[in-house]
C-alpha cells in the first residue's frame, strides 16, 4: 500500500533508518518504520511548495469575503497531486485509491474508515493549514474530507500521521498476527450496535458556534471552470454574513448532522434546513 503526503513541511514526516542513519520523523519509528522497511508499505512525502511559481514559493492568500487568516491556494494542490499519475476525480477507481483532505471541517475519522482505507492500493492526503483550503480542492480533487476530532490543530500533518499509523497497522501481516487489531479498542464488531455509525459518534465541538465553519475560497476567482460563490466578491458584508451562515448550515448537513442535536439554531436557520431535508430528531 501507498501512501502520498503533501505538506508544506515534509521533514515533520521523516522516514525509515538509511544506510544505518537512524530513523526520524514520525515515519521513522515503531510499527510504521518496521512495515515500511519491510515492503508492506511505501510512504512519499511531497513537498507543495515545490509547485510554486513567486520567488517567495507562496501557497497561500487572502480569502475572498475578507476575515481572519489566510486560506491555501487550489493550483499547487493540483499540481502536486496530479503530478503523482493520480486519476481525475470523475474516472478515479475509488476501490483501488483516494485523495483524502485532513481538515477541521471533516467528517471524523474512525477505526471503520481506517479498515476501509486499509483495503486500497493508495491513499493521497492533503495536509490543510492556515485558515482553510481552496473549497475547489475538496470540490474537485477529494474523494473524502477528515478530522481526527473535535478541536483545531495548526495543520494537518498530525492528521495525516494518525491516518497512515491507524491504517498501516490493519495491513496483513505488519502486527504479526492476523487477528491482533480485532481484539482491542475500536476492533471489528467492538462498539456497541446503538452508538456505531460509519463516522462515529462524536460529542461535542468546539469551533464555529458548534457547528463546522463555512466552505473558504481565494484567488482565482474561477478555477477549473468552477467561481468563487458571487456574493463573495460584492462587498456587501451583511449579505456575506447571511451567505456564510447558510453554508455553515449546509457544510454541517452535509458532514455532521449530529452537532445540530445541541446547537443554537434561529428560526431561519430551522427553515433553512427543512428546505435541506433536515428533520430534528
Amino acid at each position: 500500500m501507498r501512501f502520498d503526503i503533501v505538506t508544506i513541511f515534509p521533514e515533520f514526516f521523516g522516514g525509515p533508518p538509511n544506510n544505518g542513519i537512524p530513523g526520524h520523523g514520525i515515519l521513522g519509528h515503531g510499527i510504521l518504520e518496521r512495515a515500511l522497511r519491510s515492503g508492506q508499505a511505501e510512504a512519499h512525502t511531497h513537498d507543495l511548495r515545490s509547485f510554486t511559481y513567486d520567488r517567495h514559493r507562496t501557497v497561500d492568500d487572502r480569502p475572498f469575503g475578507g476575515g481572519e487568516g489566510m486560506v491555501l491556494k487550489a493550483q499547487p494542490i493540483f499540481e502536486c497531486v496530479e503530478s503523482l499519475g493520480i486519476a481525475a476525480k470523475p474516472e478515479r477507481d475509488t476501490a483501488r485509491e483516494s485523495v483524502i483532505l485532513l481538515s477541521a471541517q471533516g467528517k471524523r475519522f474512525t477505526q471503520a474508515t481506517a479498515r476501509r482505507l486499509a483495503t486500497l492500493d493508495r491513499v493521497v492526503l492533503i495536509c490543510g493549514r492556515y485558515e482553510g483550503v481552496d473549497e475547489r480542492v475538496s470540490q474537485l480533487l477529494c474523494d473524502d474530507e477528515f478530522s481526527i476530532g473535535d478541536y483545531v490543530l495548526s495543520g494537518g500533518e498530525l492528521g495525516a500521521a494518525v491516518i497512515v499509523d491507524a491504517v498501516v497497522r490493519l495491513l496483513p501481516g505488519v502486527l504479526g498476527h492476523a487477528d491482533s487489531s480485532k481484539y482491542e479498542s475500536f476492533g471489528e464488531g467492538d462498539e456497541p450496535a446503538d452508538t456505531m455509525t460509519e463516522d462515529g459518534v462524536p460529542r461535542s465541538t468546539h469551533g464555529a458556534g458548534g457547528l463546522l465553519d463555512y466552505p473558504h475560497y481565494t484567488r482565482p476567482a474561477e478555477f477549473r471552470g468552477v467561481a468563487i460563490p458571487e456574493v463573495l466578491g460584492n462587498g456587501d458584508h451583511s449579505v456575506i454574513r447571511k451567505w456564510r451562515r447558510r453554508a455553515q448550515l449546509a457544510k454541517t448537513f452535509a458532514n455532521r448532522p449530529d452537532l445540530f442535536t445541541d446547537a443554537d439554531l434561529s428560526d431561519d436557520d430551522r427553515e433553512f434546513l427543512a428546505g435541506l431535508g433536515y428533520t430534528a430528531s
